[in-house]
């Protein structure tokens, strides 16, 4: 029997995206079934794979990226892609340049930027999101056998409507008491390319308090580190724990990472799905 009805297409990530989780999906549903009346709010959107996933009545998307979110602004307006699109290495740093030249004129916002941040993301090594110290765009080129671009997005903005995005730090997301919150944030390792400063072990502190502030439903993803795993344990998290693989990574590593999943104030639910990357355990 379905989780959810509804007539609203089922849409994949438009964006590659390191961390994904759209293997979580899945059990997130479980969790979220008995929440659905509940805002959707994701601190660290990302590609929107657990938002599309759960298809949410009402969403909060927040993230630090601002070029991420610009794009999916346009995307909710019905974007239509009309910049030329090809896996070719001369087109794509023509590209590039033509994207950074937007970033220092103060046009990042634009429709524009928008269709250019999709084709890099699409084109650019190993799906990566990379700037430089002076906030330029500086993946290079990809070399894949073959890519399929999408021009037309207007699919998306029915889904969008009632979905809202944000920018900036997740302590700046207006949340309501009764939001269900779903955080993914940068992995507690060493490369964090969460903002040009990083995403910090003061920042994973300061994430656990606020989330377990919150007096709603929450639910946590992040690498099962040994700080990790006391941080949320000692704030009184519930944890299960998965391996999972890495579809990317900035070393090209694709060795299995053993993730944590910590939950608070989930009103009786108890876990019954298994996850297709490996198995729940309790912690």
């Amino acid at each position: 029997m379905e989780l959810f009805t509804t007539a609203q297409p089922k849409l994949s990530p438009p964006l590659k995206w390191a961390g994904g989780k759209r293997w979580l999906v899945p059990y997130l549903r479980s969790i979220y079934f008995r929440h659905r009346h509940r805002r959707l709010v994701e601190p660290f959107c990302g590609s929107l794979a657990v938002t599309l996933g759960l298809m949410p009545e009402r969403a909060l998307l927040n993230d630090i990226n601002p070029h991420l979110i610009n794009f999916f602004v346009w995307l909710k307006r019905g974007l239509n892609i009309t910049i030329p699109m090809a896996n070719d290495a001369e087109l794509y740093y023509r590209h590039r340049r033509r994207f950074n030249e937007l970033i220092r004129s103060g046009q990042a916002d634009s429709e524009e930027a928008a269709q250019l941040f999709y084709y890099l993301n699409r084109t650019c090594y190993n799906g990566l999101c990379r700037f430089n110290r002076q906030g330029e765009f500086n993946v290079p080129f990809g070399r894949y056998r073959q890519i399929n671009y999408r021009r037309d997005f207007s699919e998306y903005a029915a889904v969008f409507e009632d979905w809202d995005f944000t920018c900036g730090d997740f302590e700046q997301v207006p949340l309501e008491p009764e939001d269900f919150v779903y955080a993914d944030p940068p992995y507690d390792v060493d490369f964090r390319q969460y903002s040009p400063e990083g995403f910090t072990w003061e920042d994973q502190v300061r994430l656990a308090y606020w989330l377990a502030k919150h007096p709603g439903p929450v639910v946590l993803s992040n690498q099962a580190t040994d700080r990790i795993v006391k941080l949320y344990a000692d704030l009184g998290f519930e944890l299960r724990f998965v391996d999972v693989p890495r579809m990317i990574s900035c070393t090209g590593d694709r060795r299995p990472v053993k993730e944590v999943i910590a939950t608070r104030n989930l009103e009786g639910w108890r876990p019954g799905t298994r996850v297709r990357a490996g198995f729940l355990n309790k912690w």
